[in-house]
């Protein structure tokens, strides 16, 4: 998952947590304000109607002076209430008191906020209630707690979104770094140092540090493939002085057998070893992009020259190749590089192929890519085998004629053409080699 979105995620699951602590908490915030507010309101009331103490209504049930009377006053619909009481004075308290009760009310029975106070008129106790119908502050509650609930996921929704864009915005300079400083670059000396614009400091430092890096890979990297280049190529000509040299004296009829075979032996391994100089400049020339590509080449031309080239070493191992090319395709490239890749894969499928064994090369299409398999029935390869097989100089097997450089030579023709290679293998099975070409005409 990208790390725009790991944040985006991170953030929204904040805010639903943030939700959750609201949800739970905000109910009693606002409850305690809603009530605040209540009472406030009960005591306004109160101090009002304390102060008119000397309406007529009141005085009229002041000056009956009867206890058994209570005077009361009811909203509409039932949200209020106010009741004036005669009490003892052992039962007059001096101080407000709020509580919560049920009360009936013309055969309605609604749970009420209520205020009581006690206060002397004319020397007579009396007690004031005055309630609030509470289902009114409960829907109120209730209206807001949604209320909330519903601007806090918007706004998470919202904001979601929001980080979502912004952080794409701020991390499109590290993308292009990557995409461009990095998955790109397939070679070192093709990487482009230019700066990547960012308005983050870290991104610049992080571009800059690429292009340092990647400047001084570069540099060895054209020393390294320099140095294999001169060394190769200098080596070629003592060697060649050398071979000269054991030639002319093996012609001298003085020599015993013995000094025979020991100069027959020395002119083999320098015949190795001209090989493998010859192999690792191919290589270093393919690295350093020497050969041209503006070849039209037939695959099935080219395998029915190779079969006919390496006939003599398929009769020896007694194998059996079946070519079945059903498509002409025509593939641009270097002929020779490309003789060289197929080459190369058919002697190791001979090389490492049990006698009476069998090749088979054939074509298909997969996801409208065109791929060449050469399979063989040779002795196989284990995983680990299978992932070092194109490093230089790592052979498999101790077979004589091998040296590991065949296939490193494959890899590096593939990758100059943009040719990828699927190998499947299993120990005592056979190996199948798939390239799979990137561009391709039919004819």
């Amino acid at each position: 998952m990208k790390i725009k979105h790991q944040l985006a995620i991170f953030n929204a699951i904040s805010r639903l947590i943030l939700i959750l602590i609201l949800w739970f908490v905000l109910p009693i915030l606002v409850e305690k304000v809603v009530y605040h507010n209540a009472n406030k309101n009960l005591l306004e009331k109160k101090e009002k109607f304390v102060k008119n103490l000397d309406k007529q209504e009141i005085y009229d049930f002041i000056v009956r002076n009867d206890t058994t009377e209570t005077y009361s006053s009811f909203s509409t619909l039932h949200s209020e209430f106010l009741q004036l009481y005669q009490i003892s004075k052992e039962d007059f308290l001096k101080k407000d008191v709020f509580l919560k009760e049920n009360r009936t009310i013309e055969n309605e029975e609604n749970e009420y906020l209520i205020l009581q106070h006690d206060f002397v008129y004319d020397k007579i106790f009396y007690e004031l209630e005055i309630g609030s119908n509470l289902s009114e502050i409960n829907d109120f509650t209730h209206v807001i707690r949604l209320f909330i609930i519903v601007v806090l996921l918007v706004i998470v929704v919202f904001t979601f979104l929001i980080d979502t864009f912004y952080i794409e915005y701020l991390l499109k300079p590290f993308y292009r770094i990557i995409d461009e400083k990095i998955r790109r670059v397939n070679e070192p000396e093709n990487f482009d140092s230019a700066p990547i614009f960012s308005h983050s400091s870290d991104f610049q430092e992080l571009d800059t540090v690429l292009n340092e890096m990647m400047n001084r890979i570069s540099e060895l990297f054209k020393k390294e493939k320099q140095f294999i280049a001169n060394v190769s190529h200098e080596l070629l000509t003592p060697i060649a002085l050398l071979k000269n040299k054991f030639e002319n004296l093996i012609q001298n009829e003085s020599l015993d057998d013995n000094t025979i075979d020991k100069i027959s032996s020395s002119l083999k391994t320098l015949d190795l070893l001209k090989k493998v100089i010859n192999n690792l400049l191919l290589i270093s020339r393919i690295e350093n992009n020497q050969y041209l590509i503006n070849e039209k080449i037939n695959l099935e031309e080219l395998f029915s020259e190779l079969i006919e080239i390496l006939e003599d070493r398929i009769d020896e191992k007694k194998l059996i190749v079946t070519k079945n090319i059903k498509h002409s395709i025509y593939f641009t490239g270097n002929k020779t590089l490309i003789h060289v890749l197929l080459y190369n894969l058919l002697v190791n499928a001979i090389k490492y192929n049990n006698e009476n064994g069998s090749i088979s090369i054939s074509d298909e299409f997969i996801n409208e890519k065109y791929c060449v398999i050469i399979k063989d029935t040779g002795i196989g390869m284990n995983k680990l085998q299978i992932k070092n097989i194109f490093e230089r100089f790592s052979r498999f097997s101790h077979h004589p004629e091998g040296h590991g450089l065949g296939l490193a030579i494959v890899s590096s023709i593939a990758h100059f053409h943009k040719i990828e290679i699927d190998v499947v293998s299993e120990p005592n099975t056979g190996s199948s080699f798939c390239l799979i070409f990137p561009d391709f005409d039919k004819s």
